[in-house]
């Protein structure tokens, strides 16, 4: 496969949670064989892990649709010529194991700056954890006695 004819792509997707959790990496290694298999190069990814959606997906599953707020979600960066991509398409398409997915083609700047989602996801709710931490000391402290309040009111009639 000439490195001219390859385009950069990224294939994001949501394993559902019923899959067990030893299972979901079987899901992503069979993900990266159709890869490899329509003669595409893995170049990157991100091991699926489980988090909470924003919302709720109804997926039509077993003879009903049935309500998912939670999935394992990764993804993986590869190479493939354009003409495979159909054939890949389709195998993707075919997987039971998927809530959704999602394909697209990588500009240059996206291909040399990979989002890595759970370590962004972790530094948020660490973020968030600390501000709550700080909001708790501030709502934790002893207010100042009403004679303090008055103090200072005086101190500021004087400066006039």
């Amino acid at each position: 496969m000439p490195a001219a004819d390859a385009a950069h792509y990224e294939l994001a997707f949501h394993v559902l949670p019923t899959v067990a959790e030893g299972e979901v990496t079987d899901v992503c290694t069979s993900l990266k064989s159709a890869i490899e298999k329509a003669g595409g190069t893995v170049t990157n990814e991100e091991t699926p892990k489980r988090f909470d959606l924003a919302y709720e997906v109804i997926k039509y599953l077993e003879g009903r649709n049935r309500k998912f707020t939670s999935a394992y979600f990764g993804w993986v960066r590869f190479t493939l010529e354009p003409a495979k991509l159909a054939e890949l398409t389709e195998i993707v398409e075919g997987e039971s194991k998927l809530l959704r997915h999602l394909l697209i083609r990588l500009n240059k700047l996206e291909e040399a700056n990979p989002f890595l989602f759970h370590e962004a996801l972790t530094e948020d709710q660490v973020a968030a954890e600390q501000a709550e931490e700080v909001v708790e000391e501030v709502d934790g402290e002893d207010t100042a006695p009403a004679d303090a309040d008055k103090g200072g009111e005086e101190a500021t009639d004087e400066v006039k």
